[in-house]
């Protein structure tokens, strides 16, 4: 199983659309917040669309992971939290945002946040950091968003298809 890791969406249709094209059949998509921005939106502009992404969302038949961010409202898509942590690839990995820095369960191995636009992925002690950047509105490079599969995490880079940093999980 193949997980895709993205966040700070921002309600962009276009960046939607390419995440779905992005997953195989049995890929699960896990979404670090700022999915939808109902709170500062850019109401009016052609690529704001986050009523057609969730509408999509909740059609869809398939697992996926999310947190609110910073600019999603939890009554737009109720029924989340602004943490969760859950078990994948025999991994217990913990789910936020990164706008309220809190406390990081002591038995999360993986750490996945957004909000800063910027892809990190770094190991501290025995445990995991990965933010998988944005496609939407990066900041320092391009557009990108992980992977992680029973074997491995990545960051990857959109525009070529390929891995802009590894590492063992």
């Amino acid at each position: 199983m193949t997980f895709l890791i993205t966040a700070d969406i921002h309600g962009s249709i276009n960046t939607w659309l390419t995440l779905k094209a992005l997953m195989g059949d049995n890929d699960v998509m896990v979404i670090a917040g700022d999915l939808f921005d109902t709170r500062y939106g850019r109401f009016g502009h052609p690529d704001f669309d986050p009523e057609a992404i969730r509408q999509d969302l909740s059609a869809a038949r398939r697992t996926f992971y999310y947190v609110y961010g910073n600019c999603d409202i939890p009554s737009f898509f109720p029924g989340h939290d602004h943490t969760l942590t859950f078990a994948a690839e025999n991994k217990k990995i913990f789910l936020h945002h990164g706008h309220h820095p809190g406390r990081i369960p002591s038995d999360a191995q993986i750490i996945i946040q957004g909000h800063t636009h910027i892809w990190r992925l770094e190991k501290q002690q025995d445990r995991i950091f990965m933010n998988p950047g944005s496609i939407t509105r990066p900041k320092k490079g391009g557009p990108t968003y992980g992977i992680m599969d029973d074997r491995s995490v990545c960051i990857m880079d959109l525009k070529t298809g390929t891995p802009v940093a590894a590492m063992d999980i």
